[in-house]
């Protein structure tokens, strides 16, 4: 049996292994992760777009990504900074969260293949570890307690959600790398 289906004598009220106390403390740990990897990456986002907390603006960003050898910089710095801002803040609220999940996934594997050079510590392990969380979310769903938990459609998570939305970031990520190159 696992955790969610507990056995006959896991019933018993003193057990701390109900299934009710399995899913509150799933719940409320889905809850950290989306809004420790959620705000954290909109926070960027917001840096990328607005220049906030010391950011480099919108500007500054496209002559970033114009440095990396992206076509249309300006076009691929706003599209990472709302995906960044906005996916951000639906994994936090928890809402679409397959599609916020995958869209920050997609957008960290593009930041993980920039600074690949620079190595785990000097440059992809951060944004790997935001796009691993990003990618586990998509696949996990947002928890109950979630804007997706009282959206009829998407209330009921299951992981083809997860799996598809990952597909489609994955090919587009694909080829915005593909492009850079």
């Amino acid at each position: 049996m696992s955790a969610y289906d507990p056995t006959p004598a896991q019933h018993h009220a003193s057990s701390p292994r109900t299934r009710g106390h399995v899913l509150v403390a799933h719940d409320v740990g889905l809850l950290v992760i989306r809004l420790g990897v959620g705000l954290t990456i909109a926070a960027w986002g917001a840096q990328h777009l607005f220049g906030w907390w010391g950011g480099p603006g919108i500007e500054n960003t496209s002559r970033a990504f114009e440095k990396f050898g992206y076509p249309v910089p300006t076009f691929m710095a706003w599209v990472a900074g709302v995906i960044e801002t906005f996916g951000g803040l639906g994994l936090a609220a928890g809402l679409l969260t397959p599609l916020a999940g995958a869209a920050v996934a997609g957008t960290m594997a593009n930041a993980v293949h920039v600074v690949w050079p620079l190595g785990f510590f000097g440059g992809f392990g951060f944004p790997l570890l935001i796009g691993v969380g990003a990618a586990g979310l998509a696949l996990s769903g947002p928890g109950r307690i979630a804007v997706d938990a009282v959206i009829p459609g998407v209330r009921s998570h299951h992981v083809i959600y997860g799996v598809v939305t990952l597909l489609i970031a994955a090919v587009l990520a694909a080829i915005t790398i593909g492009i850079r190159d």
